[in-house]
């Protein structure tokens, strides 16, 4: 399959499309939701690696065009024709193209192999010979692909809340026991995925790569909203009547806060540069809103407000 046949999406889908069809998938195929299943294991891999190219503007483009394969790789190339100075005469016929040599030609011993495209052009007689270096014109040109790297791994990783805000290191358990400090990046969130070249699985052609997504676990008491932190902050009655300076916790911990004078429940205070960290590199801000606290008994509050005539009538606005 194709990688938009791998997704599940026509080809021109539109990015949120592609992204929307790979996160489904992705939570069906998960190896923690399939244990036991060794085959959605891979297939998770597969679909990542197809989200992985297709959600890159650049390399979709060159994958739609054909450039590249399903692996990213450079399709076989056929540029400059046969002629040329670079070309040098084989003992037995045919030609051999040096790397960096002028005039064009097929470059290099790395070139791709060029079989089916000959076969498609001049029929089974021309592969035929074509295998014969010592014969015809196409001696020389059976070059082997080049080895394939080994499968990329998938991992997912819970990232704690606070960790997150403050792009703290993680410390990942990779295949093999191996163990690594993750940098997390700017803008990190849900679903942010992680490339760690060379730590997936052992090829012919060296090591796939590892793909960390992250998942950020929720706090106890902080909401994230965008780039913002959102904490609700209980004060009493009289901090709220006569004002205070009151300790409120941050991510990078504890400060003191001033609560004005005469604060009613709902007033929201702003502590800046206290929030998540932008891809642009700015930092969100702490959004503290007040809720004052009643205690379920006290006998003093219950007098004063017995006696106390003020207060007027705060649902006025509403017209009741």
């Amino acid at each position: 399959m194709d990688l938009y046949q791998q997704l599940g999406v026509q080809r021109g889908a539109s990015d949120g499309e592609i992204k929307k069809a790979y996160r489904s998938l992705a939570k069906q195929l998960h190896p923690d939701r399939n244990k036991d299943n060794p085959k959605a294991a891979e297939r998770f891999a597969k679909v990542t690696h197809a989200y992985d190219l297709l959600s890159d503007k650049d390399k979709r483009a060159r994958y739609d065009r054909g450039e590249i394969d399903e692996d990213g790789n450079p399709r076989m190339p056929f540029g400059g024709g046969f002629g040329g100075g670079a070309g040098g005469a084989r003992p037995g016929g045919g030609y051999e193209s040096y790397p960096g040599g002028a005039g064009g030609g097929f470059q290099g011993a790395d070139a791709a192999d060029l079989s089916d495209l000959f076969e498609g052009l001049f029929g089974a007689a021309a592969g035929a010979r074509r295998s014969n270096t010592g014969n015809g014109p196409f001696g020389g040109f059976n070059r082997a692909r080049p080895p394939q790297k080994g499968a990329d791994v998938a991992y997912r990783l819970k990232v704690p809340f606070v960790d997150a805000a403050t792009l703290k290191e993680q410390r990942i358990k990779l295949a093999e026991n191996k163990m690594i400090d993750l940098k997390l990046p700017k803008g990190v969130d849900d679903g942010t995925r992680i490339r760690l070249a060379g730590q997936g699985k052992e090829g012919p052609g060296g090591r796939g790569d590892a793909l960390v997504t992250i998942e950020i676990a929720p706090h106890a008491f902080y909401v994230r909203d965008g780039k913002n932190i959102r904490l609700t902050l209980p004060v009493t009655l009289k901090e709220a009547v006569l004002g205070a300076k009151v300790k409120v916790p941050t991510p990078e911990g504890p400060v003191m806060l001033t609560v004005p004078k005469g604060t009613s429940s709902g007033k929201v205070l702003r502590l800046k540069g206290r929030g998540f960290t932008a891809k642009d590199g700015t930092r969100g801000d702490l959004l503290v809103e007040l809720a004052v606290d009643l205690p379920a008994s006290d006998e003093a509050l219950q007098r004063f407000a017995e006696q106390w005539d003020g207060g007027g009538n705060p649902r006025a606005s509403f017209g009741v």
